[in-house]
């Protein structure tokens, strides 16, 4: 029997995303939206709501409409947040792009969600340049030549464009993710969708105008886009954005702008809780250290906890779930360490026994399927895999084993699926194996996590050879083709990878020989 979140459902409005998180913008002023962490630049809720309707416009002179998606490539900083509303705005979406990712990986990307311009920064120009030649390419600062000013389309004189928006079936933002399955696919997030998910989490975490969070996780990642953007908007607080993680910038930062929310990562927890540069920092206005992206062991939660202070919980849910499915109360009231939190409002979940199919009841181990208005519509151009993510009652696969405490908190245990996390990104060992097979050394490949207390898991790989082979030397050729957090950590010679009469590899049994001891 599906069990249903223990909050009050919550009622949707039908409201596109970026009205919904625009209304009273004007009215907050000169209050900061959001401040660049680096240079203390600084952008009213008022500038900033002007800034997305200028952009918008821009957008519109420019042929971009309703259906059409603009890539954002670029740190988090406060010309992120203008870019995404803008686009929204013009009744189109945006895809939200890695800036880790090779030239390759997000052309990849560009390709496949059909954008038609791309935002980015100075540094990655000529990423964006070689991934997709001849699309138009935004700049926020210093444009080189050939490319637009992103100065330009926000101070444009231009009409508003006059488009109406269906938040039940429009992508407002299309991420890739790579899923249940193992290969990346676009999200396809609807205005209602994303809409929902606010409602549903502040229900739970209750952000307020006074409240100043740290803009730490990435804004490409919907943790980040969730956390900093669509959160704090719509609840007027105050985003510090840091545009790539540096411990003492953080607590920096925390300390100079009396910051009380610290969404985060394991790998920061760990920081956290450990590192002496904390001491070094006054840090007591931390009220929430919530973390995300992947599991956190319950007694690192309660080690950073007791270190700064302050309440240390949990969140959890994936790209296709808008993302947040279960969140801890931000006065850490019936939160267990090391479980993820209470499901949000108009939430179901039931759990499933993977072998069988068959429902297992609460205080079981189980496959986690999900229900809510957060699920996605669906994976773009890919209904075969929509169908198997997504079933015709509307229950989400998330690929995770866990469990619901007697409290009515979830607890995810084991991971069905076969991702790697790496500090919170998702690694595909498809991907890698695909990668390391067309290696001249290499007959096959199979890729699995490592545990790590730093990063949470670590890719490594166990290869046939075809003769003569160095592992250095295939670690670093695969490094040279990968974004960083892909790098594998170790690569092993082996004589067959184990597969079962299927021919499937049988990962458990790498993953048992990747994390004994040497």
């Amino acid at each position: 029997m599906p069990l249903h979140s223990p909050l009050t459902p919550v009622d949707v409005p039908d409201v596109d995303l970026p009205t919904f998180l625009l209304e009273g913008a004007s009215a907050r002023g000169t209050r900061p939206a959001y401040v660049d962490g680096p240079t203390g630049r600084t952008l009213s809720f008022a500038a900033l709501g002007a800034a997305a309707h200028r952009f918008a416009a821009g957008l519109a002179a420019r042929g971009f409409g309703r259906g059409d998606v603009l890539a954002v490539l670029a740190p988090n900083l406060p010309e992120w947040p203008v870019a995404m509303l803008g686009a929204q705005l013009a009744g189109g979406a945006i895809t939200p792009v890695n800036p880790l990712w090779t030239p390759e990986e997000i052309a990849a990307q560009l390709r496949g969600s059909r954008a038609r311009a791309v935002v980015t920064v100075g540094p990655f120009v000529a990423a964006a340049r070689a991934a997709a030649p001849g699309l138009e390419v935004v700049v926020v600062g210093e444009a080189p030549a050939g490319t637009t000013p992103f100065a330009a389309l926000v101070s444009t004189t231009a009409p508003p464009p006059d488009v109406r928006i269906d938040p039940a079936t429009d992508v407002a933002v299309l991420p890739f993710s790579s899923g249940t399955t193992g290969l990346p696919k676009g999200v396809r997030l609807t205005h209602r969708n994303l809409v929902a998910n606010v409602v549903q989490t502040r229900a739970v975490l209750t952000p307020a105008p006074d409240d100043v969070m740290i803009g730490l996780l990435p804004f490409f990642h919907a943790a980040g886009f969730c956390s900093s953007i669509c959160l704090t908007l719509r609840a007027g607080a105050t985003v510090v954005t840091l545009p790539r993680f540096d411990l003492e910038a953080c607590l920096r930062l925390v300390e100079a702008h009396r910051a009380t929310l610290l969404p985060a990562a394991p790998p920061v927890v760990l920081g956290l809780a450990r590192s002496p540069a904390v001491d070094r920092y006054d840090v007591s206005s931390l009220e929430l250290v919530i973390c995300g992206s992947a599991p956190l062991p319950g007694a690192l939660e309660s080690e950073c906890a007791r270190r700064l202070g302050c309440t240390v919980g949990q969140v959890y849910g994936l790209t296709e779930t808008s993302p947040v499915l279960s969140i801890s109360r931000r006065d850490g009231a019936g939160h267990t360490p090391g479980a993820v939190g209470t499901l949000v409002p108009s939430t179901e979940v039931r759990l499933v026994d993977p072998l069988t199919g068959a429902e297992v009841p609460a205080g079981t181990t189980g496959e986690l399927h999900v229900r809510g208005p957060q699920v996605m519509a669906g994976y773009l151009d890919d209904p075969p895999a929509t169908a198997a993510a997504i079933d015709a009652e509307g229950w989400f696969r998330t690929g995770d084993l866990g469990t619901v405490t007697a409290d009515g908190e979830v607890v995810v245990v084991d991971r069905v699926k076969e991702l790697i996390k790496v500090s919170g990104f998702q690694v595909a060992p498809a991907e890698l194996e695909a990668l390391l097979v067309t290696h001249p050394a290499v007959a096959d490949a199979a890729v699995v996590g490592r545990p790590d207390e730093r990063t949470g898991e670590r890719p490594v790989a166990y290869v046939v050879a075809r003769g003569p082979l160095d592992p250095a030397e295939v670690i670093g050729w695969a490094a040279e083709r990968t974004a960083g957090y892909k790098r594998l950590a170790e690569v092993v010679v082996v004589e067959a990878v184990p597969r079962s009469p299927a021919g499937k590899v049988l990962r458990r049994v790498l993953r048992d020989r990747a994390a004994a001891p040497v």
